[in-house]
Protein backbone atom coordinates (compact mmCIF):
# COMPACT_ATOMS: atom_id res chain seq x y z
CA UNK A 1 0.00 0.00 0.00
CA UNK A 2 1.56 3.30 -0.86
CA UNK A 3 -0.35 6.83 -1.18
CA UNK A 4 -1.79 7.21 -4.58
CA UNK A 5 -4.01 4.03 -4.61
CA UNK A 6 -7.30 3.09 -3.26
CA UNK A 7 -9.16 1.14 -1.24
CA UNK A 8 -12.34 0.18 -2.58
CA UNK A 9 -14.68 -1.35 0.19
CA UNK A 10 -15.94 -4.83 -1.11
CA UNK A 11 -19.42 -5.94 -0.33
CA UNK A 12 -18.54 -7.73 3.13
CA UNK A 13 -18.66 -3.90 4.81
CA UNK A 14 -22.44 -3.50 4.19
CA UNK A 15 -24.07 -2.04 6.77
CA UNK A 16 -21.28 -0.30 7.76
CA UNK A 17 -21.96 3.56 6.68
CA UNK A 18 -18.53 5.13 7.13
CA UNK A 19 -17.47 2.78 4.07
CA UNK A 20 -20.03 1.03 2.24
CA UNK A 21 -19.53 1.35 -1.21
CA UNK A 22 -16.62 3.46 -0.58
CA UNK A 23 -13.39 4.54 -2.87
CA UNK A 24 -10.46 5.79 -0.49
CA UNK A 25 -7.28 7.43 -1.58
CA UNK A 26 -4.84 6.48 0.19
CA UNK A 27 -2.40 9.79 1.00
CA UNK A 28 -0.22 8.67 3.72
CA UNK A 29 0.77 5.25 4.50
CA UNK A 30 3.55 4.28 7.39
CA UNK A 31 4.10 1.36 9.35
CA UNK A 32 2.52 3.60 12.76
CA UNK A 33 -0.74 4.20 10.36
CA UNK A 34 -2.73 4.84 7.11
CA UNK A 35 -4.53 8.10 5.76
CA UNK A 36 -6.72 8.55 2.97
CA UNK A 37 -10.15 10.44 2.09
CA UNK A 38 -13.16 8.70 0.67
CA UNK A 39 -13.79 10.30 -2.65
CA UNK A 40 -17.14 9.53 -3.11
CA UNK A 41 -19.37 10.46 -0.91
CA UNK A 42 -20.42 14.07 -1.84
CA UNK A 43 -22.07 15.96 0.98
CA UNK A 44 -25.71 17.94 0.06
CA UNK A 45 -23.60 21.37 1.40
CA UNK A 46 -20.76 23.26 -0.64
CA UNK A 47 -17.71 25.03 0.75
CA UNK A 48 -19.65 28.37 0.47
CA UNK A 49 -22.15 26.84 2.72
CA UNK A 50 -19.10 26.19 5.51
CA UNK A 51 -16.60 29.38 5.12
CA UNK A 52 -17.88 32.88 5.43
CA UNK A 53 -14.83 34.02 2.81
CA UNK A 54 -15.86 31.22 0.18
CA UNK A 55 -18.31 32.85 -2.37
CA UNK A 56 -17.52 30.23 -5.04
CA UNK A 57 -19.67 26.77 -4.57
CA UNK A 58 -17.11 24.16 -4.72
CA UNK A 59 -18.45 20.32 -3.77
CA UNK A 60 -17.58 18.78 -0.05
CA UNK A 61 -17.06 15.05 0.32
CA UNK A 62 -17.87 12.71 3.25
CA UNK A 63 -13.76 12.29 3.68
CA UNK A 64 -14.22 9.56 6.53
CA UNK A 65 -15.28 9.10 10.35
CA UNK A 66 -12.02 10.84 11.97
CA UNK A 67 -11.76 14.77 12.42
CA UNK A 68 -14.84 15.50 11.00
CA UNK A 69 -14.83 18.95 11.83
CA UNK A 70 -11.84 19.82 9.91
CA UNK A 71 -11.36 20.17 5.96
CA UNK A 72 -9.17 18.61 4.40
CA UNK A 73 -8.23 18.57 0.74
CA UNK A 74 -6.91 17.17 -2.36
CA UNK A 75 -5.37 18.80 -5.34
CA UNK A 76 -3.62 18.79 -9.02
CA UNK A 77 -2.01 22.53 -8.42
CA UNK A 78 1.59 21.26 -7.25
CA UNK A 79 3.35 24.27 -6.48
CA UNK A 80 0.70 26.68 -7.05
CA UNK A 81 0.06 25.75 -3.19
CA UNK A 82 2.95 25.80 -1.20
CA UNK A 83 3.22 23.22 1.37
CA UNK A 84 1.85 20.47 -0.42
CA UNK A 85 2.37 17.02 -0.16
CA UNK A 86 3.09 14.75 -3.41
CA UNK A 87 0.63 11.78 -3.69
CA UNK A 88 1.05 10.93 -7.13
CA UNK A 89 2.85 12.58 -9.95
CA UNK A 90 -0.32 15.24 -10.54
CA UNK A 91 -1.58 14.43 -7.27
CA UNK A 92 -1.02 16.50 -4.00
CA UNK A 93 -2.47 16.84 -0.31
CA UNK A 94 -3.00 19.22 2.17
CA UNK A 95 -0.58 23.25 1.54
CA UNK A 96 -1.05 26.50 2.29
CA UNK A 97 -5.10 26.98 2.97
CA UNK A 98 -4.90 30.55 2.46
CA UNK A 99 -3.44 30.18 -1.22
CA UNK A 100 -6.07 27.84 -1.84
CA UNK A 101 -9.01 30.54 -1.18
CA UNK A 102 -7.40 33.08 -2.95
CA UNK A 103 -6.97 30.82 -6.14
CA UNK A 104 -10.47 29.75 -5.35
CA UNK A 105 -12.00 33.63 -5.12
CA UNK A 106 -9.94 34.66 -8.35
CA UNK A 107 -11.38 31.74 -10.38
CA UNK A 108 -7.91 30.08 -10.96
CA UNK A 109 -9.12 26.51 -9.83
CA UNK A 110 -11.96 24.44 -11.07
CA UNK A 111 -13.88 21.93 -9.45
CA UNK A 112 -12.50 18.81 -11.33
CA UNK A 113 -8.63 20.06 -10.07
CA UNK A 114 -9.71 20.43 -6.04
CA UNK A 115 -11.52 17.78 -3.57
CA UNK A 116 -12.97 18.84 -0.42
CA UNK A 117 -13.51 16.91 2.92
CA UNK A 118 -14.74 16.91 6.09
CA UNK A 119 -13.20 14.60 8.03
CA UNK A 120 -10.45 11.64 7.12
CA UNK A 121 -10.30 7.89 7.18
CA UNK A 122 -7.37 6.83 9.44
CA UNK A 123 -6.12 3.40 10.35
CA UNK A 124 -3.33 2.64 13.05
CA UNK A 125 -0.51 0.13 13.25
CA UNK A 126 -1.76 -3.04 11.41
CA UNK A 127 -5.54 -2.04 11.19
CA UNK A 128 -5.66 -1.71 8.03
CA UNK A 129 -3.54 -4.63 6.85
CA UNK A 130 -5.74 -6.64 8.88
CA UNK A 131 -8.68 -5.43 7.17
CA UNK A 132 -7.12 -6.02 3.69
CA UNK A 133 -6.42 -9.46 5.34
CA UNK A 134 -10.14 -9.97 5.96
CA UNK A 135 -11.32 -8.80 2.48
CA UNK A 136 -13.12 -5.69 4.00
CA UNK A 137 -10.85 -4.04 0.78
CA UNK A 138 -9.34 -4.48 -2.41
CA UNK A 139 -6.42 -2.12 -2.66
CA UNK A 140 -6.47 -0.60 -6.42
CA UNK A 141 -3.07 0.65 -7.76
CA UNK A 142 -2.78 3.10 -10.93
CA UNK A 143 -5.43 4.78 -11.12
CA UNK A 144 -4.80 8.46 -12.99
CA UNK A 145 -6.28 11.74 -11.23
CA UNK A 146 -8.08 12.45 -13.99
CA UNK A 147 -10.21 8.86 -14.17
CA UNK A 148 -11.61 10.04 -10.76
CA UNK A 149 -11.47 13.65 -10.14
CA UNK A 150 -13.49 14.93 -13.21
CA UNK A 151 -16.04 12.20 -13.41
CA UNK A 152 -19.20 12.03 -11.29
CA UNK A 153 -18.86 10.41 -7.74
CA UNK A 154 -21.50 8.78 -7.63
CA UNK A 155 -20.82 5.84 -9.69
CA UNK A 156 -16.84 5.49 -8.68
CA UNK A 157 -17.59 2.32 -6.56
CA UNK A 158 -19.54 0.90 -9.10
CA UNK A 159 -17.34 1.27 -12.01
CA UNK A 160 -14.02 -0.19 -9.82
CA UNK A 161 -16.39 -3.27 -8.69
CA UNK A 162 -16.96 -3.74 -12.56
CA UNK A 163 -13.24 -3.41 -13.38
CA UNK A 164 -12.83 -5.75 -10.52
CA UNK A 165 -14.74 -8.59 -12.11
CA UNK A 166 -15.80 -11.90 -11.26
CA UNK A 167 -17.44 -12.79 -7.92
CA UNK A 168 -17.22 -8.37 -7.50
CA UNK A 169 -19.12 -7.73 -10.97
CA UNK A 170 -22.31 -8.68 -9.44
CA UNK A 171 -22.36 -6.43 -7.19
CA UNK A 172 -21.67 -3.60 -9.10
CA UNK A 173 -25.59 -4.37 -10.11
CA UNK A 174 -27.12 -4.71 -6.75
CA UNK A 175 -29.30 -1.98 -5.12
CA UNK A 176 -27.57 -0.07 -2.24
CA UNK A 177 -30.09 -2.09 0.08
CA UNK A 178 -30.16 -5.55 -0.90
CA UNK A 179 -33.41 -5.74 1.18
CA UNK A 180 -35.24 -3.18 -1.24
CA UNK A 181 -34.43 -6.18 -4.30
Amino acid sequence: MKPGDFLIATPTVLGDFNFQRSGILMVDSKASGSVGFIINKKLEYSLDDLMENIKTPFPVYYGGPVEQDNLFFVHTLGALVPGSIQVQEDLFWSGDYEAVINLIESRKISSNQIRFFLGYSGWSEGQLESEIEENSWVVVKGLKTHDWMGNPPENFWKNQMRALGGKYLIWSNAPENPMSN
